[in-house]
């Protein structure tokens, strides 16, 4: 297994690692930065993906592929706060999508379901199954009738509309058992997804946990020839696992298995986090896969942190989007999203002349909802000129979540340093007003901050900052450290000419 990549990502837009190599092959991650337990729909030519969006609104932003490797992003199909999203499962069924996904919140943990006629939307308003457990995984059996199956080995039957329940849940796998001298985090049940293939319905589904021990997470395998079961544990489980901290990618597990466009070969997307790069969340991963005489799914034939074959009969397109925003287009829920914002949803930002205008809510980081992004390279630099109105402050962040985040802003009378997820007040320098510039570059996990009063002649923020710590198995929440804007007090805030450059 390989200890450090060995190849150079190539480089997108603004600079984004990307990983298509441009001479057939491609360097994992597939999608960079924090976009875990991908659920894939094989629909014709065209692949869709989506994955857990956690705290994030609007969220389950769908992404189009035509060869698994080069992604773009359609849209979000969840638009309102309904608590953390969790892994869903994306599924078409008689010419109509469906995305399952389990839902935690002040209404305890729930499963829902939105659907669309067009996978592009409209998407409809979120259906409340009623039902516990977690990670939704929908199937059909040969007489057509529809289940979904979840954590723990449960299966709970749905009615012909897909959009309520019609039995109770009932445990159908008791899952696989690793030999008790592994590091792993937990058994941890999970992930379930049901494909029909020959004579067999197969089961690929994650245990040990997703977060811990470098070794924690894995995907195994389950076959059997009624929904029902008995099922059949596979004799080359696990089918991938990170065997050693010496690999280049951590913890993988909760997978998809999926035909490749020419309908011949076969492959595994799952998600890992990156060795050295905890709090860039979990990253998603493509690897091919082999099905053997016995009729099981075997991995391992390449090494995922080396340059891998394209999949043959795809066509390939544009991967990705640009990060910097001028703000004369609407990105919400293809780039930007609100942490946990008010579960009313009375809106809370426009669009006004190449800016936007966000209401200030809260008094720090911590509860003013920040307006975040997903980011995958090591390092970046991002800026933006802000404007304050009224009592209100605004910055620029890394931001985790409300307990860790780390950054500069201005109230109308302080300068405001965020760190370890605290502020810290110090007398505003001369000459910055309500309108000033922000700077940060993350550099490696190294944090340093720059102030202008007019864009051009900058001051260095004497604090620096270190946040490799700064991730899930310090903070919990199964997040990523992201760049962020935010608005607290009250009034109004302003942004304009948001830039971003990956570093190499």
């Amino acid at each position: 297994m390989s200890m450090l990549r060995p190849a150079s990502p190539c480089r997108g837009l603004d600079g984004q690692r990307k990983p298509d190599l441009g001479d057939g092959r491609f360097l994992n991650p597939i999608l960079a930065g924090d976009h875990p337990d991908p659920s894939v729909l094989k629909d014709g030519p065209d692949y869709y993906m989506v994955h857990s969006s956690f705290d994030s609104t609007p969220g389950l932003l769908i992404w189009h592929s035509r060869d698994l490797v080069n992604w773009r992003p359609i849209g979000p199909a969840l638009r309102r706060n309904v608590g953390t999203v969790w892994a869903p499962d994306l599924t078409k069924h008689a010419d109509r999508y469906y995305i399952y996904f389990p839902a935690l919140g002040s209404h305890g943990t729930t499963n829902m379901v939105v659907h669309a006629d067009d996978v592009r939307g409209p998407w409809s308003d979120p259906i409340d199954l009623q039902i516990g457990n977690i990670d939704p995984g929908h199937a059909v059996d040969h007489h057509g009738r529809r289940f979904l199956f979840m954590s723990g080995g449960a299966m709970v039957a749905l009615d012909e509309s897909g959009l309520a329940v019609a039995g109770p849940v009932r445990k159908v796998y008791e899952g696989w058992r690793y030999p008790a001298e592994w590091d792993v985090e937990c058994f941890a049940q999970e992930g379930p997804k049901i494909l029909r293939h020959g004579q067999y319905y197969y089961m690929v589904l994650a245990e040990g946990g997703t977060s811990g021990p470098p070794t924690s997470h894995m995907v195994i395998m389950a076959r059997s020839k009624r929904l029902e079961g008995p099922w059949e544990n596979s004799p080359y489980n696990p089918i991938v696992r990170t065997r050693s901290a010496d690999e280049a990618w951590w913890s993988k597990g909760h997978a998809t298995l999926v035909e490749g466009p020419d309908n011949r070969h076969w492959y595994l997307l799952y998600h890992a986090y990156e060795n050295g790069f905890y709090n860039l969340g979990r990253q998603t991963l493509l690897e091919p896969v082999t099905w053997t005489e016995d009729g099981w799914v075997k991995a391992g034939i390449v090494d995922v942190a080396r340059p891998i074959a394209i999949p043959e009969g795809g066509e390939t397109g544009p991967h990705g989007f640009a990060l910097s925003d001028d703000f004369s287009t609407d990105k919400f829920g293809m780039q930007w999203a609100f942490f946990r914002p008010p579960v009313d949803g009375r809106p809370r930002h426009r669009y006004e002349d190449r800016a936007l205008v966000v209401q200030a809510l809260g008094t720090t980081p911590k509860d003013c909802s920040p307006l975040a992004f997903v980011c995958g390279d090591h390092a970046y630099e991002v800026e933006v000129e802000i404007e304050t109105a009224g009592d209100s402050s605004a910055g620029l962040l890394v931001f985790y979540s409300e307990r860790l985040f780390a950054g500069l802003g201005f109230s109308r009378r302080r300068l405001l340093e965020h760190r370890y997820g605290d502020t810290f007040e110090f007398d505003r320098p001369e000459p910055i007003s309500s309108r000033f510039f922000l700077r940060l570059r993350n550099d490696r996990h190294v944090i340093t901050t720059w102030h202008s009063s007019d864009g051009s002649t900058w001051t260095k923020h004497w604090m620096q900052f270190e946040v490799s710590g700064y991730h899930h198995n310090v903070a919990g929440g199964f997040l990523s450290l992201r760049p962020a804007l935010y608005a607290a007090g009250a009034g109004e805030v302003k942004y304009r000419n948001f830039r971003y450059r990956a570093l190499a």
